[in-house]
């Protein structure tokens, strides 16, 4: 109930935590375990040099939410239970008595065994034994280095008191697992030297809100950074910096202090309890803090975000003036894109909801919002391009299909707005973008049906690839193109790729009767991967063309009618995947440079 999201670590923390309770200033861990995959055989002690369990302290451990402040929650110590039967505890306490007694599901009070042991250092030492599942999720839990980081991340508020008042401590951790030992220790040295501001805030008018911090420049490749707020004398970190933009040389550590925050933790002490409005005010007022000191402190990272701002601009520059300057280079990148998205969504509904009658400032605005959203169709474009570029022999034939449009679908010229992102008849040519229909992988007699008014005819289930109906719609236009598209995946032999030949004669003998009647003009493409193979077999009957890449062009007689016999030529095109991507990105980068060559300065266009 208390501690539905518990990790092992938290045994080790709640142990920490209540011996620095008792003023503790020394604690040893000792962790020993058999090898990782044995943990029935796991065995921690944990040693401390505390005032022991008193009479007074017994008392208010034996009792849930029994507790002489609000900082304390009075149920940590169920976390042991959560991961052992048994907690064996040895206290020395008042100088002279012992205290032992067992800590388990069944504990009671009176069983605790009292002695008088005559003059002995006051401590307490756990030992927990009889690990309850059945694997240890993390080897790091055993980790010395691993603990000796999570306690100080945890503690670093309360350790820091204790360097700020001159008082020593230490916590060593030792482990052995089967034969391989293991130290780590926490001490003063561990803890830097802090500077203070005073935070201004409208969280709360009485208390003050102070930022301890510090900046050290590392060795190359040990970069950190901790920013946490006080609660408690606990640390609890807040995500202000993204680990992708923490300087690579650099160790850094932000601690808010404030009496606001006293008694804000849920009893697990997992989480603050404090609401989402509050915890974004201190967020936004520790992060703009924290990011001013690290750019006063370390310059570089000016030039550094300038850097990364410029890139964004370069890559998305239909959100220019939507970006928050300020966190770009401490939030993450996915998140400064996420709200600069969600910014000019905003600002496009805004406009949308103002109707047909426009002011002058929304009629500015609408222009340069279509021109954004212009630019987000090129660059979706541009994405569609490279995947296109980048496919491979392992993607299936499938997967080929769905970059020029999703299978199995009928797109049509009235719902054209809604399928931009799902039909890129484009990556042809764009005059295909004035289609009446593309039926993806379906049906010839659709196909038919769809050119011939409704004609009825005979079903017929061969599917073409891709279908198109252009330039006029055949329900208002004696004139009409028709393009016939085969798809074959990369990789695959010769005989395969020439099937796609065979299968555009086919569909030409079930088209051509509609020549001239109908159709104006037929296109019939074979997209395939090209090789030396296939264009040594090309070169001998097909003649090449112009392209980025390679195509190659033939007119095939085909007979459409056996008695009396009929045959017509259809032209065939043998086009390289490679080429219909180069091809296509040509088109896409002149609109892409010229986008480009108008956001390149945030001054040139502000988001109102």
């Amino acid at each position: 109930m208390f501690f539905s999201k518990s990790s092992l670590e938290m045994v080790y923390l709640e142990a920490v935590a209540n011996a620095f309770d008792a003023g503790a200033t020394e604690i040893n861990i000792r962790i020993r375990i058999a090898a990782v995959n044995q943990p029935d055989t796991l065995r921690i002690s944990i040693s401390d040099n505390g005032a022991g369990f008193t009479n007074d302290r017994y008392e208010r451990f034996s009792r849930l939410f029994d507790v002489d402040e609000n900082s304390h929650k009075g149920v940590g110590r169920l976390v042991y239970l959560c991961y052992f039967e048994n907690i064996a505890v040895n206290s020395f306490y008042n100088g002279t008595h012992n205290r032992k007694f067992e800590f388990t599901d069944a504990f009671e009070e009176d069983k605790a065994v009292v002695t008088d042991v005559g003059q002995t250092p006051s401590g307490t030492t756990l030992t927990m034994s009889g690990y309850v599942l059945s694997r240890l999720r993390d080897a790091s839990f055993i980790d010395p280095e691993y603990l000796k980081q999570r306690i100080l991340e945890e503690f670093y508020s309360r350790l820091f008191h204790f360097k700020k008042e001159g008082k020593a401590f230490s916590i060593t951790i030792d482990s052995i697992i089967g034969e391989s030992e293991g130290s780590g220790i926490l001490a003063q040295d561990d803890i830097p030297d802090f500077e203070t501001i005073e935070l201004e805030s409208s969280i709360d008018l009485i208390s003050k809100f102070y930022l301890h911090y510090s900046i050290e420049k590392v060795p190359l490749g040990h970069p950190s950074l901790i920013a946490a707020v006080s609660v408690d004398n606990r640390t609890f970190k807040l995500d202000l910096i993204a680990q992708e933009n923490i300087p690579p040389d650099y160790k850094m550590v932000f601690l808010l202090f404030s009496d606001w925050f006293f008694g804000k933790t849920d009893p697990s002490r997992q989480n603050l309890e404090i609401s989402e409005a509050e915890l974004k005010q201190i967020q936004t007022i520790f992060r703009n803090k924290v990011a001013g000191l690290i750019k006063e402190k370390i310059p570089k990272i000016t030039e550094t975000n300038e850097k990364i701002e410029k890139n964004l601009i370069d890559h998305f520059p239909h959100l220019s003036g939507y970006f928050d300057t300020e966190s770009i280079g401490f939030v993450s990148r996915a998140e400064v894109l996420q709200k600069a998205q969600e910014k000019f969504f905003k600002a496009q509904r805004e406009l949308l909801d103002a109707g047909k009658s426009l002011t002058d400032e929304q009629y500015q605005k609408s222009i340069e919002l279509s021109a954004r959203a212009l630019t987000e169709y090129i660059l979706f474009r541009q994405i569609t391009i490279d995947k296109l570029k980048n496919s491979s022999d392992e993607e299936t034939e499938t997967e080929l299909h769905n970059l020029f449009a999703k299978q199995h679908v009928r797109f049509d010229k009235n719902t054209l707005p809604d399928d931009l992102y799902r039909n890129n008849a484009w990556l042809l040519d764009d005059k295909y973008m004035t289609y009446e229909t593309v039926l993806s992988d379906r049906e010839m007699g659709e196909l038919i049906k769809f050119i011939t008014e409704d004609e009825n005819i005979l079903r017929d289930d061969d599917r073409p690839d891709l279908a198109l109906v252009f330039s006029n719609d055949p329900m208002r236009s004696e004139s009409f193109d028709v393009v016939i598209i085969e798809l074959k995946k990369r990789g695959i032999t010769l005989e395969e790729n020439m099937k796609t030949v065979t299968q555009l004669e086919k569909r030409a003998r079930k088209l051509m009767g509609y020549y001239k009647n109908k159709i104006q003009r037929i296109w019939y493409y074979g997209i395939i991967d090209f090789n030396e193979d296939v264009e040594l077999h090309l070169a001998g009957e097909y003649k090449e063309l112009y392209s980025c890449g390679k195509m190659y062009y033939r007119e095939i007689d085909v007979a459409i009618q056996k008695d009396p016999l009929v045959i017509l030529p259809i032209g065939v095109f043998m086009w390289d995947i490679d080429a219909v991507a180069k091809d296509a990105d040509a088109r896409n980068s002149a609109f892409l440079n010229l986008i480009k060559s108008k956001f390149l300065s945030n001054d040139q266009i502000s988001p109102g």
